[in-house]
């Protein structure tokens, strides 16, 4: 699968996040996204909240905001809005161009009438994450996913939420995976600083972004490399 796009390095499968208003139309398509080595999220009335919406560690995010008391335009900006730089799939019970019009008008990066013709849908899919995976503003190696642009941290589907200084710190050893960078780079490229400073700071952001980064999870990431700084590692020792 992985040279169609559908899986990324490491266990890890890709999340596809799916709304639809109709209970029987979200299992089926959540039975073929399986089949095919997806994972599946079933999102959801929105109307119920945002929540699960929001902190869902998608890859990418399927709505069909077409139904009688939705108001299609509007939903979409709200999905777009939602799934930041992932992607967005419009997905219509129906073969309706305008329907697809009006979706990629509001924001969608693909829309498709799904008449149950599964296999174009998937087919949609794998461009759609491959594309993604491609562009711009992505760290990560393995289970870690990092996206520079939204800041928005992941480790192995799970929602990582860092300040900005635990953050940038994260992102430099991630530039280098598996090689250690040292106290005084990071406090050149974190904190702008070219001299030591005398203090710990780099020492007690590192020890609280373990706690976030590490704590819970099978292996530890996060390593101090003895005289030589610091370094994440990309999989267990």
């Amino acid at each position: 699968m992985a040279s169609s796009g559908m899986e990324e390095g490491g266990d890890r499968k890709l999340l596809v996040a799916i709304y639809h208003p109709l209970a029987a139309r979200a299992d089926a398509l959540k039975a073929a996204f399986d089949s095919a080595g997806l994972a599946v999220q079933l999102l959801p009335q929105h109307i119920d909240g945002l929540r699960a919406w929001v902190d869902s560690c998608f890859d990418l995010l399927l709505v069909n905001p077409f139904l009688g008391w939705q108001e299609p335009f509007e939903f979409v900006r709200l999905a777009r809005s939602i799934a930041g730089r992932r992607p967005l799939l419009v997905v219509s019970d129906r073969d309706s161009l305008g329907d697809r019009m009006a979706a990629l008008s509001a924001g969608a990066d693909d829309a498709v009438g799904w008449t149950n013709n599964l296999p174009e849908l998937l087919a949609r899919i794998a461009g759609l994450l491959r594309r993604s995976r491609i562009a711009a503003g992505q760290l990560g190696e393995g289970e870690l996913r990092i996206d520079l642009i939204d800041r928005r941290v992941e480790r192995a589907g799970r929602l990582i939420r860092l300040p900005l200084r635990e953050f940038d710190l994260l992102a430099n050893l991630a530039r280098v995976p598996d090689r250690p960078v040292s106290r005084d780079a990071l406090l050149r490229a974190v904190w702008r600083i070219d001299f030591d400073p005398g203090t710990n700071r780099v020492e007690v952001h590192m020890s609280r972004l373990r706690a976030k980064v590490d704590r819970g999870f099978d292996w530890p990431m996060l390593h101090t490399v003895k005289g030589r700084g610091y370094a994440l590692r990309s999989r267990p020792d």
